[in-house]
């Protein structure tokens, strides 16, 4: 039997997608529009198992933005809609993980208006123990 023990990465993102800039009142945030950044993390082992992230975004409206894990959409919808701060899990599926660089990327759906900000993700997977 195999142990394992639980590992993550912190990706902070701190930026606003929507088509408008000033739709917010989030200066703070850097206004990305349609597409976040590439923004990487490293997996430390090639067995990484029970994948799942957690992501702080504010003012989703739209159930329809993507998250891309190595350019893969996660399966289902990615971020639950709600005014101000919301705190959201989902798990990695379709996407995998790899050892080493990862990449993740939030899209948004361009059919809707709605503009929102991601803050912090945090990536969580289990490995196995040496």
């Amino acid at each position: 039997m195999t142990d394992y023990r639980a590992n993550y990465a912190m990706v902070s993102l701190q930026e606003q997608l929507g088509p408008d800039p000033n739709a917010l009142d989030v200066p703070w945030a850097t206004f990305s529009a349609d597409e976040s950044d590439v923004h990487t993390f490293d997996v430390p082992t090639a067995d990484p198992v029970e994948p799942y992230v957690q992501m702080q975004v504010y003012d989703v409206g739209s159930y329809d933005h993507e998250l891309l894990i190595n350019g893969q959409a996660l399966s289902g919808f990615d971020l639950p809609t709600g005014q101000g701060w919301q705190y959201w899990m989902d798990t990695v599926t379709s996407a995998r993980l790899r050892e080493g660089e990862n990449t993740l990327q939030f899209q948004r759906d361009t059919t809707t208006d709605d503009s929102f900000v991601v803050g912090t993700l945090t990536v969580n997977w289990k490995e196995p123990v040496d």
